[in-house]
């Protein structure tokens, strides 16, 4: 699923248990706010009440949804958080994380609002403008914990934001199912108006909490600093602790600036440090997680076990939902402790595995007969590898995804190159998002008829064979960077093939160097590489 972290701060050198608290509940409200969002939209297009409203006759058929329909108002959600992610660096800078995020919020609300009317355009619009919204959060929420949490659970921080994701999609599916018999506009107005519980908490929170220190001194604002960080370190203001961290703030702070690329185009520079080789490994390790075909469940898999003749797909969208919010946690301590590429490697195998036989068992006992009857064991077969599959996504590429965008690019590329990783996830969130219907759906006759593939369950041969495309990726192009400082992982990939970086990785930890901050020899080495750079910059 999309949305993950994205931001990049020091975070603050506290211990603060009541900080631990509150940065983990923040962090559950931002991702349950999106994950809520983005599940709530595979069970309402399924509503007999909104197909009465937004949808078509067909004798044949019944109320239906045209595919052109379900193409746009799914994946517009995805078009509108992909622009939303664009503006919100800039959002950020120009309002703070803060109040970027609580102008996000009122955004976010404004969308949802659009989408309790019962005219398809306006709700269509509402879809866009919620996205926006959730595009802002989505950069502002990461980037604000991971500038003002405490540096020990920055990790833990980031990862629930992750789980809590799936929280929100669980959640989504509850509501649905608990409102899925009404035969009115509650069915899916309800579902869709409690998302402005999650705008208000998130909205309502932050403007309770304090404004990220990092950002105040970005600003020049010290003293307002020096109070923010003293609620954080529960410490006075003028305390000798808030003065160590503002100016350690301060020092990375210059440092940094020094040592930023003035240009995306340095992201794509083959430079000593390959800094085009790394940037295409952000983008592509985005696109291949989409194209691992998760979302098709997320966002279509009521309508598909639906179609399938799974006569409770709305409880079934349940179980697959908590397999991958239990997944998702239970895994979270694997990747540092079995490592990213081996992770990736064994998640695609084991995802490829599963979708090929759901395909088989799809096109041969799991298929529909003439008469409307159904092979019982071959459907609770087909359930049961969609939700190994999940477990597989939820345990791999789901969360390690986020964890070697975050890690793979260096200090003066890193903003730039975060922002083009996140771009590609929406992109492809939205390209896959908008041709899904067309692969699956089956063609339609008469005044309102389209024409699709009608794969059905066979489009998991295609996320199967997409997966085998996963392995190839990881196999050369991502490296083993488990227990690597960052700077450590700048070694790696100056010093070392992607094939042999397992091996190389041991090397590096038998040195037995620590990991440091940012020091003023780190703008050296980045000067150093513009001079040796046939044009003179990065």
């Amino acid at each position: 699923m999309a949305g993950g972290p994205s931001g990049s701060g020091g975070g603050v050198s506290s211990s603060s248990k009541i900080w631990t608290i509150v940065m983990s509940a923040f962090a559950a409200f931002g991702g349950i706010l999106f994950g809520y969002d983005t599940g709530t939209i595979g069970g309402t297009i399924a509503m007999q009440n909104w197909l009465e409203t937004f949808g078509k006759w067909d004798d044949e058929l019944g109320w239906f949804l045209p595919t052109k329909d379900k193409s746009l108002v799914v994946s517009i959600l995805s078009a509108g958080t992909f622009f939303g992610a664009l503006v919100a660096f800039p959002a950020g800078d120009l309002l703070g994380r803060k109040w970027g995020i609580v102008f996000g919020c009122l955004v976010f609300s404004l969308g949802i609002g659009l989408q309790l009317d019962d005219n398809f355009v306006v709700f269509t619009v509402g879809r866009v403008i919620a996205g926006f919204g959730v595009g802002i959060i989505s950069c502002l929420v990461p980037m604000y914990q991971s500038e003002c949490a405490p540096k020990a659970i920055r990790g833990i921080i980031v990862g629930l934001y992750q789980f809590a994701i799936t929280i929100g999609a669980l959640l989504a599916s509850v509501c649905l199912n608990a409102t899925k018999d009404r035969q009115d506009y509650s069915s899916w107005q309800i579902p869709i108006a409690i998302q402005f519980v999650w705008a208000f908490i998130l909205g309502g929170g932050m403007m309770c909490l304090p404004e990220s220190p990092r950002y105040l001194l970005l600003k020049g604002r010290e003293t307002e600093a020096r109070v923010a960080l003293g609620r954080l370190l529960t410490k006075d203001a003028d305390s000798a602790e808030v003065h160590e961290e503002c100016n350690d703030i301060s020092t990375a702070l210059r440092i940094e600036s020094e040592g930023s690329s003035g240009s995306y185009l340095a992201c794509f520079r083959n430079n000593e440090s390959r800094f085009g080789f790394r940037t295409w490994t952000g983008i592509l390790i985005q696109a291949w997680q989409q194209l691992t075909g998760i979302n098709f469940i997320f966002y279509y898999g009521t309508t598909f076990f639906q179609s399938a003749g799974i006569s409770n797909p709305f409880t079934i969208t349940i179980i697959t939902c908590v397999v991958n919010s239990v997944t998702t946690i239970c895994g979270l301590p694997f990747i540092d402790r079995l490592g990213r590429r081996t992770l990736l490697l064994w998640g695609a195998v084991g995802m490829c595995v599963c979708e090929f036989i759901v395909a088989i068992v799809g096109v041969t006992a799991g298929d529909i007969q003439p008469d409307g009857t159904v092979n019982l064991a071959a459907q609770r077969v087909l359930i049961a590898f969609v939700c190994i599959y999940i477990a597989f996504f939820a345990l791999s590429w789901g969360p390690v995804g986020w964890v070697v965008t975050g890690e793979v690019f260096p200090l003066s590329i890193r903003a730039r190159g975060m922002s083009l990783s996140v771009a590609s996830n929406w992109l492809w969130n939205f390209g896959i998002g908008y041709a899904t219907p067309y692969l699956v759906n089956p063609t339609t006759y008469g005044i309102n008829g389209e024409k699709a593939a009608n794969l059905g369950v066979k489009v998991f041969f295609i996320w199967g064979g997409t997966c085998i495309g996963c392995v190839i990726f990881t196999y050369f192009f991502i490296p083993e960077t488990h227990g690597l400082s960052l700077e450590q992982i700048d070694t790696l990939y100056r010093e070392s093939s992607i094939i042999g970086s397992s091996k190389f990785r041991k090397e590096l930890l038998s040195r037995g160097d620590v990991e440091k901050p940012y020091k003023a020899d780190d703008v050296v080495t980045y000067e150093n590489e513009k001079e040796a750079s046939p044009s003179g910059a990065l």
